[in-house]
């Protein structure tokens, strides 16, 4: 059976990026920013995108393009007799399965917020009873598995048309829009009376404020955002490596996606502050800052239904542009796998998703009792941390060792990999810095994820 291929060089960036994309750069980046001391951590923020998330990036990318494969093979096609590397494609499947086991309830919540607005139903509404409307939503295992099952089952048929007829196209589309809409929505907020104020906060960088938190503390959260604003480690970049053609080298590719990524987080913050400083509210409330703060401000903005709509209807592109393409890893691990058909794959794993996303939702009603990570946590804050500070940095570190020790893949093999096709090349000398200095700090953003 020939491998699939992108349509376009276009449909392979947007598609990376969209995976790259998500809830995280909405609410995570601005909440930390803002917590961090705004344009101080910024700055930092690039510096490790540039000296972390792009090197791990070309990596994965180099692994999934000279294998042809998806994370389950991927080793298996490159590694030498007798080497064990290719146990990590389990891990990586494992850990793609865990991530949906979440994801897809939070894409729901997404859209249901979207259809709130669509709507009208937060018209009108004070603050008491739009933090209710949050909590109702949480309360009902019947609205959840609805919205979460839509979401499975979309993702399922776009990714059942094929690369190229679903995934492909439907993610330009989705993503075409999602700018167009996060554009609109900064203009919008920015020229609300006092966004200024959020302005200045978000992009001055403030010394004070980053001393106030902590320099390390700061320089940590930057590390850490910069890392997993990428999703590397789970071999969801590689599958898309596995489709492009050898045409264009593989750092020119990961800095575009890196800009693409970083221009939806830090637009965002420009949605975020003006619009919090215009209502006098704290920027770094986290979740409940989309779910509750911002219902409340459209409810007091002129044309806010329509603010309220384009704004989720744009977290619900954020979200499901990220299912799209774990959607497409896990389908791909079954075809390599088992020998099964795409259609085969899809059904198989359509049934198996929705039934292993459902303890997530129950951890919010039924199950709630069940506090895995102490006071007040829920099944999802389990299965976010064992996906962000466990599978995450390690498998970012396998795919490392793997592409620059000899006892894996070999530094010689990465960088002729990456540096095949036209653009920008990897530079010999960095060879240093990947083997001695690299698995550091990923070494060090893993341990500090336990330990935190």
């Amino acid at each position: 059976m020939e491998r699939e291929k992108f349509g376009s060089r276009m449909g392979f960036i947007l598609l990376s990026a969209g995976c790259a994309i998500g809830i995280g750069n909405v609410w995570r980046f601005p909440y930390i920013a803002g917590m961090y001391g705004g344009g101080m951590f910024v700055l930092f923020y690039l510096f490790f995108l540039v000296a972390m998330g792009i090197p791990v990036m070309t990596m994965e990318f180099a692994v999934g393009r000279a294998s042809r494969k998806s994370i389950i093979k991927s080793f298996t096609a490159l590694e030498k007799p007798g080497q064990k590397w290719h146990l990590h494609g389990y891990l990586g499947m494992a850990g793609n399965y865990l991530l949906m086991m979440f994801y897809t309830s939070v894409a729901g919540w997404m859209l249901y917020y979207f259809y709130l607005m669509l709507t009208g139903k937060f018209t009108g509404k004070e603050q008491a009873q739009v933090d209710a409307m949050f909590q109702e939503m949480l309360e009902s295992p019947t609205i959840l598995t609805t919205v979460m099952v839509i979401v499975v089952a979309a993702g399922m048929l776009i990714c059942s048309l094929g690369l190229q007829k679903g995934v492909e196209r439907i993610t330009k589309v989705m993503m075409m829009l999602l700018l167009l809409i996060i554009v609109v929505l900064a203009l919008r907020s920015m020229t609300l009376p006092g966004g200024a104020e959020g302005l200045k906060f978000y992009l001055l960088p403030d010394v004070q404020r980053m001393r106030d938190v902590g320099i390390p503390e700061t320089i940590t959260a930057a590390m850490n955002q910069a890392f997993f604003t990428l999703s590397l480690g789970l071999g969801s970049m590689a599958i898309f490596g596995s489709y492009v053609d050898k045409n264009h080298t593989l750092l020119g590719e990961s800095v575009n996606i890196a800009i693409l990524d970083t221009f939806v987080a830090f637009v965002s913050g420009l949605i975020i502050f003006p619009s919090c400083f215009a209502f006098t509210i704290s920027p770094d409330m986290g979740p409940s800052l989309i779910f509750i703060t911002l219902p409340n401000i459209f409810n007091h903005m002129a044309g806010g239904r329509i603010w309220g709509t384009l704004f989720f209807i744009f977290m619900t592109f954020a979200a499901f542009s990220t299912i799209l393409a774990v959607f497409e890893n896990i389908i791909s691990c079954g075809m390599d796998l088992f020998g099964w058909s795409r259609k085969k794959s899809c059904m198989i794993n359509l049934a198996a998703l929705i039934a292993l996303s459902l303890p997530c939702v129950f951890g919010y009603n039924i199950w709630s009792a069940f506090q895995p990570l102490g006071e007040g946590s829920t099944i999802l804050d389990l299965e976010d941390f064992m996906v962000s500070n466990v599978l995450l940095p390690l498998g970012a570190l396998v795919y490392l060792l793997f592409c620059v020790t000899r006892f894996g893949w070999g530094f010689e093999n990465y960088l002729k990999e990456t540096n095949t096709g036209e653009g920008m090349k990897m530079p010999k000398w960095i060879r240093i810095y990947v083997t001695y200095i690299l698995p550091i700090l990923l070494l060090f953003l893993t341990l500090n994820g336990w330990i935190g």
